[in-house]
């Protein structure tokens, strides 16, 4: 079995793994983002909020 045989083997062989995977629905993948987006941008002002009190206490203090 030559190279080009292997790499048409391999990529039949990803087609076929792809064809048994259990895709979420489009209203699971958008609750998914969603909550992901949400999540994301909590962290990021908690985080931030943090940064301001900080920075706000070593400028005044220093």
């Amino acid at each position: 079995m030559n190279f080009v045989q292997k790499t048409v083997q391999y990529f039949k062989g990803v087609k076929n793994e792809l064809g048994k995977v259990n895709w979420p629905t489009r209203q699971q993948t958008f609750h998914y983002t969603m909550a992901v987006i949400l999540i994301s941008v909590s962290v990021a002002l908690f985080l931030g909020l943090w940064d301001y009190i900080f920075t706000y206490l070593i400028v005044r203090w220093i």
